[in-house]
């Protein structure tokens, strides 16, 4: 009985730490003063510092490599951003990009902002 219900516990605690260990959630927030990253979105990819993929599932989300889950609540992200619409506004310039193979970091001294 011990060991069932210690194997239990641990296979628990595994999905907890995997779902929040892989993810790379961002929310949307509506107030500039309400987000941890300030991002704008350019028109070129060669103009941005993160080519970004937008997952579909929770599961697809990346570690911090340009794919993101956007989540319906902010308690679910790793991080709240805030789309500005001047680039001198923004932490992050990123572009959207159509494959998921494109995502990915132009400015890696820009990363420490999405961790």
């Amino acid at each position: 009985m011990k060991n069932i219900f210690a194997s239990l516990l641990l296979t628990v605690l595994l999905f907890l730490f995997i779902d929040s260990a892989n993810a790379q959630k961002v929310f949307s927030v509506q107030y500039k003063s309400d987000a941890q990253v300030k991002v704008f979105v350019t028109q070129y990819a060669s103009d941005a510092d993160l080519i970004v993929y937008k997952a579909q599932y929770s599961s697809d989300a990346g570690d911090n490599n340009g794919v993101w889950f956007f989540t319906g609540y902010s308690s679910d992200a790793k991080k709240k951003i805030f789309f500005c619409d001047y680039a001198s506004d923004a932490d992050l310039k990123i572009y959207f990009s159509q494959y998921k193979s494109d995502a990915g970091w132009k400015n890696s001294s820009k990363k420490q902002l999405m961790y």
